[in-house]
């Protein structure tokens, strides 16, 4: 004989709790203690209860779906969608997002839709598709300083966080890291291992991280007597990096370390250095940003500062949720603090 289902009782059941509670906190019901939720959604994993979703987005008006969205602005003149989503995947920090909003998604019974939204068309696709209830709310990575589709979704008053602060101000929620204090300990990190002639490969300077990366590595070195840092712009790619090096290397060959604004860059520096005969860190320390799994494979494995990508998705997720739900009527940010991660690079 098959086991039944767990039901509404099993879970009030577990959570000590009665039928309505854990009902009211399935169906999203606001004024539940917040204590009170957690026991209840521990005892739904415990009992291995799945609520109907399909009678239960008759009562709340929720999908229960959220909308997990990439974005540009036609990043590449006629890249087709399927190159747009490669690039994308073969990106380990959209691993790291994903893993982190689908960690907060899943133990609430809420489901990720992934989207594409490189170029008018497929933007206008996903406006009609949220319009139409296909999700409840959407969550956006960007990875174009001139992607419209922030202030689209702002202006139709759709649900919706982003990960970074856009490059211009629209009214609505986003999570991001302190960049500027993360390029300050890459400087001082730099420096303080003696390093004098240093050079700093930046990603695209249209996105707003880069700019703030720079501009905190810039500060910091002068304020330890290096008023002038040479300046390579890179596309947060192993292959920009590589150029961005080998430019910086033609005009500064004594150059004895490296700040690369994200790790998959580092990684192409060492690349770089390696086939111009140099030794990191013995002749060129290199120091990367993000802490990505590049970070553990690179020859050698990166000193970088570490931006937790999982805690700033997940955290995202939650101001979504509290965005759909009526929690959080008003944007707000959430600046997460880096850290420095020493290995063996620098």
């Amino acid at each position: 004989m098959s086991r039944q289902a767990p039901t509404l009782e099993d879970v009030a059941r577990v959570a000590g709790v009665s039928r309505a509670t854990v009902s009211r906190v399935i169906n999203g019901v606001r004024n539940v203690d917040p204590g009170i939720q957690e026991v209840v959604r521990t005892a739904i994993e415990r009992t291995g209860y799945a609520p109907n979703r399909a009678a239960r987005s008759l009562v709340t008006r929720r999908s229960q779906t959220v909308a997990l969205i990439v974005s540009g602005a036609g990043d590449t003149p006629g890249e087709e969608q399927n190159a747009f989503a490669a690039r994308v995947f073969a990106d380990p920090f959209f691993g790291r997002v994903v893993s982190g909003v689908v960690g907060y998604l899943r133990p609430r019974s809420m489901h990720p839709l992934l989207m594409f939204a490189e170029s008018a068309e497929t933007r206008a696709q996903v406006l009609a598709d949220l319009r139409q209830g296909s999700a409840d709310g959407a969550l956006v990575v960007s990875t174009h300083a001139d992607d419209p589709l922030p202030a689209l979704l702002a202006d139709a008053g759709l649900p919706a966080v982003l990960f970074a602060r856009p490059s211009r101000p629209v009214p609505l929620s986003y999570v991001d890291l302190a960049h500027r204090e993360g390029a300050r300990l890459a400087a001082e990190h730099l420096l303080n291992r003696g390093c004098r002639r240093i050079v700093t490969v930046t990603g695209p300077l249209g996105v707003a991280a880069s700019q703030d990366r720079l501009a905190g590595f810039r500060d910091t070195m002068a304020r330890g007597g290096h008023p002038y840092v040479p300046v390579a712009e890179g596309g947060f790619t192993l292959d920009s990096g590589m150029a961005a090096m080998s430019g910086l290397l033609a005009e500064h060959p004594d150059v004895d370390g490296v700040f690369a604004a994200n790790d998959l860059m580092a990684q192409g520096v060492c690349q770089l250095l390696r086939e111009r005969g140099r030794r990191v860190p013995e002749d060129v320390a290199v120091v990367g940003f993000d802490d990505s799994s590049v970070a553990v494979t690179c020859r050698p494995p990166l000193t970088t500062v570490r931006q937790p990508v999982e805690e700033m998705a997940a955290a995202m997720a939650a101001l979504l949720d509290e965005h759909i739900r009526g929690v959080r009527t008003e944007p707000t940010s959430l600046i997460f603090d880096p850290e420095l991660v020493i290995r063996a690079s620098a």
